[in-house]
């Protein structure tokens, strides 16, 4: 049985995020653009809150969502090369959470649910 976009995805959203959502879209803001626009910040909990308030499909939602961990995955690359030039050292952490995303990205694109376990990840 294949599962719809917000059941896969909605119950890992803290409901503070749901709430700004609301208050945007109430003072007019369009859910899918504000969707996009988080997706591009590299804001996965922003962009799928606006996400799941929005009434479009779940390929859309999801390719959206998926983008959102994609580019906070490419910000945090470039965090950890920038922290390596500054201050001569590598990290590692950083490096792992823009892995975590990348497969997260992965999944969403896959439609599964997201698993954030780090066992499977190594530190480079």
């Amino acid at each position: 049985m294949s599962h719809t976009f917000a059941e896969l995805y909605g119950p890992t959203l803290k409901e503070v995020f749901l709430v700004e959502a609301r208050k945007q879209i109430a003072q007019g803001s369009d859910s899918l653009t504000c969707a996009d626009a988080y997706a591009e910040q590299g804001k996965p909990e922003f962009a799928l809150a606006y996400l799941l308030l929005t009434d479009t499909n779940d390929e859309i939602k999801r390719d959206i969502f998926a983008r959102a961990y994609e580019q906070r995955a490419r910000y945090c690359d470039e965090k950890a090369d920038t922290f390596d030039r500054q201050f001569h050292r590598p990290f590692p952490l950083i490096k792992l959470e823009a892995q975590k995303d990348r497969l997260a990205a992965q999944q969403v694109r896959q439609g599964r649910r997201i698993r954030r376990d780090s066992k499977a990840l190594p530190v480079n």
